[in-house]
């Protein structure tokens, strides 16, 4: 796949998050522009890519819950609630950080 292609963004997961992606807190990862449909890639879109390929982890419902990310999880959009960004629909641009934390872990 060239370049032009894929782009650069970082996944960064917290609050116990990691333990589901082999204890890595940050993923530098290249990702296709578009999907499968010639659509840009959005947030879900890489829900299910970090589920199918990145997580190591077999218990995916501590991630996603019925195809959306699981209630208790905070998502942050360089730095911005993803709730301002569009959530799910929010098209990723290169070198975008996506922060994951998990809310419930009790404390």
């Amino acid at each position: 796949m060239s370049s032009e292609n894929t782009i650069p963004i970082l996944v960064e997961f917290t609050g116990g998050l990691e333990m589901l992606f082999g204890d890595e807190r940050k993923h530098k990862l290249s990702i296709p522009s578009k999907d499968e449909q010639g659509n840009a890639v959005n947030i879900g879109w890489l829900v299910k890519y970090l589920c199918d390929k990145v997580m190591k982890d077999s218990r995916k419902e501590m991630f996603v819950l019925d195809g959306h990310v699981r209630p208790g999880i905070l998502v942050l959009i360089n730095d911005a609630d993803w709730e301002l960004e569009g959530e799910a629909s929010y098209a990723l641009l290169p070198n975008d950080n996506i922060l994951f934390v998990s809310t419930l872990h009790g404390g």
